[in-house]
């Protein structure tokens, strides 16, 4: 595909179709931007980019063969200077504040207005992060920890990522697998959330997460 060196270049991931034909759809309304590809899952993303120049990457996190956490962790070291915006269903107070402490440049809702979207494209593409005020007062928040913070705010990223793929249903080889990591890893990974958030098994980890919102 031919680029326009003035334009800012994006690259759109998404699982669904017709999310990826809205975005695009918002994008090619404004002249100084372009979309040089688009992928429907993880490991798609990471072949498709390597022969693109890209400077904005617009992307879920939920995703089939490879989510959004461990393609933007990979994009970290291969694409260090790539702005990635996490395009997501799920509120910001659920993800957005440990999304943009692990490397994201922006946080966006799906819900949120065509407007906001071409604001943080602009902002992300100067290098800057685009917070929306309410995240940036959860990000203040967290510089000075509070009681009463959920429990699974004591996870580290890593922990955080792997509870999140038990609460959604994925089997230690699974895991293991799609993050690169052996089984025993994961299994410490694993006892060690059990432990942080005090609970017994898997059941009481998904229980949790379905009552938090944190998966649907």
């Amino acid at each position: 595909m031919k680029t326009h060196p003035n334009k800012i270049r994006i690259f759109v991931v998404d699982d669904h179709a017709v999310v990826r034909q809205g975005i695009k759809h918002i994008i090619v309304q404004n002249s100084d931007m372009e979309v040089v590809g688009e992928a429907s899952h993880g490991n798609e993303v990471l072949e498709k980019i390597k022969n693109l120049k890209v400077d904005v990457m617009l992307m879920d996190i939920e995703m089939p063969e490879k989510s959004g956490w461990e393609v933007m962790s990979q994009l970290k070291y291969s694409h260090p200077n790539l702005g990635v915006i996490i395009l997501s269903i799920f509120p910001e107070d659920h993800y957005g504040v440990r999304l943009i402490k692990a490397g994201a440049s922006g946080y966006l809702t799906k819900s949120s207005a065509p407007e906001q979207l071409v604001q943080a494209i602009r902002t992300v593409s100067g290098g800057g992060k685009f917070i929306s005020p309410s995240l940036g007062e959860k990000l203040i928040q967290e510089l000075d920890k509070k009681e009463g913070q959920p429990l699974h705010a004591v996870l580290s990223e890593r922990e955080f990522q792997v509870f999140c793929m038990i609460a959604s249903g994925k089997k230690t080889k699974e895991i293991a697998d799609e993050l690169s990591l052996s089984i025993t890893t994961i299994s410490t990974h694993r006892s060690n959330i059990l432990e942080k958030m005090r609970m017994k098994n898997n059941a009481e980890l998904i229980h949790y997460a379905l009552k938090s919102g944190l998966v649907r």
